[in-house]
């Protein structure tokens, strides 16, 4: 009512527009308007519309809380200059311009408040049938902002049927603009990978960054163990790993995650994850016979770390043991029936012995499986 008030234009944008069309709810609602900052900033404030921080004001961006939601309206604007990483804008009141610059043709349309569609690059009928495209000429788009290699891989994942399903002259285009990844930020990149480790295709897209040569400019491994990726990437399809989890598999030893750290400033639960895989995954596997999970069991009970059990249920994904998986989430960890207290009250007096005789116990405890309770201890106790 504002924008119309003002004849100002104001259209949903981008992200949003895409979901709608697909039926899925979208997470946030980004407007488009020809209305400048300045112009709705005076607006806003004249209604009484509380203002959120002016960080994206120099790119056109206002963010306005309105219900007890932000919402984020955008100026439309023109990039006059662009390094692979930012752009310099210049505000315009042309649509078309606008969605000219936005990336792939699934995000470049806009939706009017009263159900018009405005899709300048086919970018519904490109929905529709599930093709990911960028924008006009593919190389133009990339250069404009390399990042925009992982986006196309991230919404492949995210929208394409089937693998391979790509046009020539954009894996071209990727291929030879590759190296532009080398100058965008650690941070900025794992957003993506992170999104894209988790969505499908995953193996085919990993396989392709490898071929076009994208792998070694974002972390990953020169010489990455494709065959256990793709392995792997077959055992965890519905046991919502998490993304550190997929990556691993790629990785020969510590090292590999040591690099990948250093580029993408992974956080350090993720990194003590990547190398927790990377140490167990072969040596720590089901026992044979009936009591499969007791290795899990037995490391969990001795690890003196924190969120051991999380780690053990990702290397559970990892090997693709989905029963066993389930069956540790519902194991509660028992706790060790007895303490220094009762050694004393059965005339076990020095620190030293007491420490001695409760690993003896923990020790029998253990090999009972966690079953024997405090009186069967003791009396244990009394033949050792």
């Amino acid at each position: 009512e504002l924008f119309e008030k003002k004849n100002y234009e104001l259209r949903i944008a981008g992200g949003a527009v895409r979901d709608l069309l697909s039926g899925v709810t979208p997470q946030d609602i980004d407007f488009a308007t020809t209305a400048t900052p300045a112009e709705m900033k005076e607006m806003f404030t004249a209604a009484g519309v509380r203002l959120i921080n002016n960080k994206g004001e120099k790119h056109g961006t206002i963010t306005a809380r309105l219900h007890e939601q932000n919402f984020e309206i955008t100026t439309l604007r023109i990039d006059v200059v662009t390094d692979g990483r930012h752009a310099e804008v210049e505000f315009t009141t042309d649509w078309h311009k606008d969605a000219e610059r936005r990336d792939l043709t699934v995000n470049s349309m806009f939706l009017g408040l009263d159900g018009t569609l405005y899709d300048f690059f086919n970018g519904y009928e490109d929905l529709k049938s599930k093709k990911i495209r960028f924008v006009g000429k593919a190389a133009e788009r990339i250069q404009e902002d390399y990042l925009r290699i992982l986006r196309y891989f991230r919404f492949y994942g995210r929208i394409a049927e089937k693998p391979g399903d790509h046009e020539p002259n954009t894996l071209q285009a990727i291929k030879e603009n590759a190296k532009g990844l080398a100058g965008i930020s650690g941070e900025r990149i794992w957003v993506e990978l992170k999104k894209i480790l988790l969505g499908n295709h995953v193996n085919h897209l990993v396989q392709l960054m490898y071929e076009l040569d994208i792998a070694q400019y974002i972390g990953l491994p020169l010489d990455g163990n494709l065959e256990e990726f793709a392995r792997v990437t077959k055992n965890i399809q519905n046991l919502s790993p998490k993304p550190m989890t997929v990556l691993t598999s790629l990785f020969k030893g510590k090292d590999d995650v040591t690099n990948l750290d250093l580029r993408l400033k992974i956080s350090k639960e993720e990194k003590n994850l990547g190398l927790f895989l990377v140490k167990h995954r072969q040596e720590l596997t089901k026992a044979p016979g009936p009591e499969p999970l007791r290795p899990y069991q037995d490391f969990l009970m001795d690890s003196r770390e924190a969120n051991t059990n999380s780690k053990i249920f990702e290397l559970l994904k990892y090997q693709g043991e989905e029963r066993l998986l389930k069956e540790m989430q519902e194991w509660t960890v028992p706790s060790f029936p007895v303490s220094g207290h009762d050694l004393r009250k059965m005339g076990v007096s020095s620190g030293k012995e007491i420490g001695t005789a409760l690993q003896q116990l923990r020790d029998e405890w253990k090999k009972s499986g966690y079953h024997m309770d405090k009186e069967e201890l003791l009396s244990c106790l009394k033949k050792l």
